[in-house]
């Protein structure tokens, strides 16, 4: 009989724990760094825009829950996503081993390469030889950021971290920088395409390197919440089969940034 209790007791507190832990996710927290047009930005009213931001709200909507979006630099997303500031991070974030060993993440978003900008005309260009003695800029915790230091900063490159990718570009144009390392797409569309890029372009080709830029982005989530990866891996794909990403793609670019 004594048995018999405590076993009872012992599965009625572990219903009472599962139902303390149970979510119901009407509402998602999201992390975001909205300094990164056009995948996350602000608009001069304040709102926040941006492909990523028009994402997550249609995944939320899939998952019939409310998307509350909160701003986060971006070199402190993931200890704040552990720290359960938010519940997810829908932030540009590259899916790489080193971040897989933190925390997990969804289906992939869309492709992410980086490439190299620098004064148009000049001799600069992605490699040790090419860019020694110069000072290039990133933006923290980012993917660029990681793949310059991993091969650059030990060549005679002095890799110069911001916070935020605004700051990059303001010192690039101000002369303080003789190159940026960046997201490929981010820098085309945010940047290139803007009036103040006069005399700026692209030097090189892309960068892909599955070691530290990793294999395209995806949502950031901690390793527990397995519910809420198998939601937004659901909402993904209705998204895909009903064409509502593609039409979120057409209003920001002119070329598919998901590649199957």
């Amino acid at each position: 009989m004594k048995k018999f209790v405590l076993t009872a007791l012992g599965i009625a507190l572990a219903a009472c724990s599962a139902g303390a832990v149970a979510k119901d996710w009407k509402t998602i927290r999201v992390g975001v760094d909205p300094s990164y047009p056009p995948f996350e930005s602000k608009a001069p009213d304040g709102k926040l825009i941006g492909f990523d931001i028009d994402l997550g709200n249609a995944l939320c909507a899939k998952i019939q829950a409310k998307c509350v979006w909160v701003e986060q630099d971006f070199d402190g997303m993931i200890p704040a996503l552990k720290a359960r500031k938010f519940d997810a991070i829908i932030s540009s974030l590259s899916m790489t081993d080193q971040r897989r060993e933190q925390i997990n993440f969804s289906d992939t978003l869309f492709n992410a390469p980086i490439r190299l900008i620098a004064r148009t005309g000049s001799s600069l260009g992605p490699t040790p030889e090419l860019l020694k003695g110069k000072r290039v800029g990133v933006q923290q915790g980012t993917t660029a950021e990681t793949y310059a230091k991993a091969y650059w900063q030990n060549s005679g490159i002095n890799v110069v971290p911001y916070q935020n990718q605004d700051q990059v570009y303001a010192d690039l144009l101000t002369g303080r920088l003789d190159a940026t390392l960046q997201d490929e797409v981010q820098a085309s569309i945010g940047f290139l395409k803007s009036p103040r890029s006069k005399g700026y372009s692209f030097a090189g080709a892309e960068i892909n390197d599955k070691k530290t830029i990793g294999e395209g982005t995806g949502i950031g989530l901690r390793r527990e919440d397995t519910d809420l990866k198998l939601r937004f891996n659901q909402a993904l794909s209705q998204l895909h089969s009903d064409g509502e990403f593609e039409a979120l793609e057409k209003k920001y670019f002119d070329f598919e940034i998901y590649h199957r």
